[in-house]
């Protein structure tokens, strides 16, 4: 449960399930903006039949948030080149409200870091304003509420090497191939 901003009134959460390529992805928010999305954890990585990204939960109770969160994804996996245009959706979880280094590096990385790019740990540091936090930086990763949205799935380790996700290492993996393919798509 959240606490809004006026008053510490708790919000109306609203829930749902987008069926999307990778699996069931949880999505919690209310009228403000977006809570959380939970990503499904992988053991194996989908077989690509699943293409289609579909509200199969909560559809008749969305706010706009979670109208827009559920556009923005279905676009990220099945028109990348269009989430350019779609606006975000409103943020309205804690970490995303109070000034931290947490919500720096977040907002750093959701502005700077783009479709079909990879940032190690320590450029994400230097971006956002301190080039000695590659470790914190890692810490703010593991508390994104908005993975995807807020694409921590794009920050791997200086040797190139994926380093670790909340969603698994697989999930990572699919993420990443799948913005690499689609960027290569579109440029050709």
């Amino acid at each position: 449960q959240v606490n809004s901003k006026q008053g510490g009134s708790p919000c109306k959460e609203k829930h749902v399930v987008l069926l999307s390529p990778v699996g069931k992805i949880e999505i919690s928010g209310c009228e403000t903006g977006l809570h959380e999305i939970k990503l499904p954890k992988m053991s194996v990585l989908p077989s690509g039949a699943e293409s289609s990204c579909e509200v199969c939960e909560g559809a008749e109770e969305m706010t706009e948030p979670l109208q827009q969160c559920t556009a923005w994804l279905r676009a990220y996996f099945c028109e990348p080149a269009t989430t350019g245009t779609l606006p975000l959706p409103a943020f309205h979880h804690p970490l995303l409200q109070r000034d931290s280094f947490t919500r720096q590096v977040l907002w750093t990385l959701l502005n700077d870091v783009k479709f079909g790019e990879a940032v190690s740990y320590k450029q994400l540091a230097d971006l956002a304003g301190n080039s000695r936090a590659a470790r914190a930086v890692g810490g703010a990763m593991r508390s994104n509420p908005l993975p995807i949205i807020i694409p921590c799935h794009r920050v791997i380790r200086s040797s190139g090497d994926t380093g670790h996700y909340g969603g698994g290492h697989l999930l990572k993996e699919w993420l990443l191939c799948h913005e690499k393919q689609q960027k290569e798509k579109l440029a050709r």
